[in-house]
């Protein structure tokens, strides 16, 4: 039979919070990452220059996108 048992070793009470903790500091680095993306996505404005001669499919459909800043 193992003695050597502990509730405070790596696969008891503490790796379970190692784990929590990790996971929460995780989820709070994406949050945090997801939400300055959007602010910058928000605030970067575009116009569409010459919106007449813009084709279905076509790689230079990129050409008419001009950044406002």
């Amino acid at each position: 039979m193992n003695e050597n048992r502990s509730v405070f070793a790596l696969d008891g009470i503490t790796g379970m919070l190692i784990a929590t903790v990790l996971l929460l500091a995780i989820l709070v680095v994406l949050s945090a990452w997801g939400l300055s993306v959007q602010n910058t996505s928000a605030t970067n404005f575009y116009e569409i220059k010459d919106e007449q001669s813009i084709k279905m499919i076509s790689t230079d459909n990129a050409k008419h996108i001009v950044d406002v800043k």
